[in-house]
Order: structure tokens, then sequence, then C-alpha cells
């Protein structure tokens, strides 16, 4: 029971890793939609990623980051590679939905059957 517990929980470290990482794009984009694109000159461009660095919302995209790192970690020290790595692609759908809901992205029918492909793909190298 115990070890089933403890496996239970390993599972925790692969979806942290997910949700930092969905959190940490999300939030990236959300900002530099706001913030406007990339100048163009060497001096503006120094400038406005300079912001970007200081920016309190996009701090915590790269604190998501930085703790989706640690918590692949511990995941990939419970779970073989080839068996963890293939649920990031769920974030690929995460990314998919909810930059339509609270971007307002399109969300196209080759999209979502492409998502839909790399689900199919992660729930068959599960398996395996």
């Amino acid at each position: 029971m115990l070890n089933q517990l403890n496996q239970l929980g390993a599972y925790g470290y692969i979806l942290t890793t997910i949700a930092m990482t969905v959190y940490g794009q999300l939030v990236l984009k959300w900002r530099i939609v706001q913030l406007g694109p990339l100048p163009e000159g060497f001096k503006d461009k120094t400038v406005f990623l300079i912001l970007l660095v200081f920016d309190p919302f996009i701090a915590t995209g790269y604190l998501a980051a930085f703790i989706a790192a640690l918590s692949w970690t511990a995941a990939l020290s419970r779970f073989q590679l080839n068996f963890a790595y293939p649920f990031m692609s769920l974030s690929y759908v995460l990314v998919l939905l909810m930059s339509n809901w609270l971007l307002g992205e399109p969300l196209t029918w080759q999209r979502t059957f492409g998502v839909g492909l790399i689900v199919a793909g992660t729930v068959i190298a599960a398996r395996a």
C-alpha cells in the first residue's frame, strides 16, 4: 500500500512539471502581448529585454520554469525517461485549450486534430 502511494506521489512530479510549464508559457505570452513586439534597434531591444526580465509576471514564468525543472528531476528519479517524457505532450493539450480560452488564440480543427494525434501517441507510449 505504501509503495502504491509513493508511486502515485511520483506522478505528482510529472503533473507539477506539466502545470508549471503550461503556466510559464501562458503568462509569458500574455505579458509579451501586453508589452508589444520586440523592437528593431539594438539599444531598444536591450532595454525591452531588460524590462521583460524585471517584469513581475514574467519573473513568475521564470520561477515556474525553475520549479518545473526541479519537479522533472524528481520525476526522472522515479520513472524511466521513455515512460515519463510522453506525458509532457499533455502540455500541448493544455496550452492549446487555455491559450484559446485565456488569450483568445484561434482553436482550429487542424490544431485540435494534431494535438489529438499527440495525445493518442502518448497513450500508446505510456502503455508500452
